[in-house]
């Protein structure tokens, strides 16, 4: 973990605004380095401080799905989060295409919201839980794969079983080196094995897909 994580926030709220600020910075670990209200100030801000990480409402001037999607061109050192009201499936889906590492409804407790963020940080995607079900829907309905998900799990090694079922449980990398007694760089090369085996494009699919199958 770095000195600290440098956060721009931008949301048309500055209530929200000064309480998400106030909420990070509790933690040492958060440094707000700007604010901002608009997609124009999204881009500005970023270009301007690049950094780590950029929290987006999705409803702001301009619209923050066109915020993340100019970020993330312009600034791919940025971890885009969406910090929205909104939980309308399309906007989820059209978040993480825009390029965004996390999508978390507002009304989060302060210290999920600073764990969230670490891991988000740390690599991991991140999606509100109640809304990953029907997203997962979506991407198996829209998913041009060429085998079918139990086939695909099926190709798995038990290893690599192993540790799609822990983490489909929520653990990191980290936890799962602990649990299963493998180095945690072990852990990131079978996770990216795991990945290119289920044609999913990152941990949360792997996770959401992993889930379906298991229910």
């Amino acid at each position: 973990m770095p000195d600290s994580i440098q956060i721009v926030i931008v949301d048309d709220h500055p209530l929200f605004r000064e309480g998400v600020g106030a909420t990070l910075q509790q933690d040492p670990f958060f440094q707000v380095v700007a604010e901002g209200t608009s997609a124009d100030d999204a881009l500005r801000l970023a270009k301007e401080h690049l950094p780590d990480i950029l929290l987006l409402d999705i409803a702001m001037p301009g619209g923050g799905l066109e915020a993340a999607r100019r970020v993330a061109a312009a600034c791919p050192i940025t971890k885009i989060v969406m910090l929205t009201f909104s939980e309308e499936e399309d906007n989820v889906l059209a978040a993480l295409k825009a390029g965004a590492r996390g999508y978390i409804l507002k009304g989060v407790l302060g210290s999920e919201l600073r764990s969230v963020l670490k891991r988000i940080y740390d690599g991991e995607v991140f999606i509100t839980p109640m809304l990953a079900a029907s997203v997962l829907v979506d991407m198996v309905d829209t998913g041009k794969k060429t085998m079918k998900d139990d086939q695909l799990i099926e190709d798995l090694t038990h290893r690599e079983r192993e540790i799609l079922e822990r983490l489909a449980e929520g653990d990191t990398n980290k936890v799962i080196g602990s649990r299963l007694g493998i180095t945690e760089k072990t852990v990131k090369h079978y996770m990216s094995n795991i990945l290119a085996k289920l044609q999913v494009k990152n941990r949360v699919e792997a996770a959401l897909l992993a889930q379906k199958l298991n229910k």
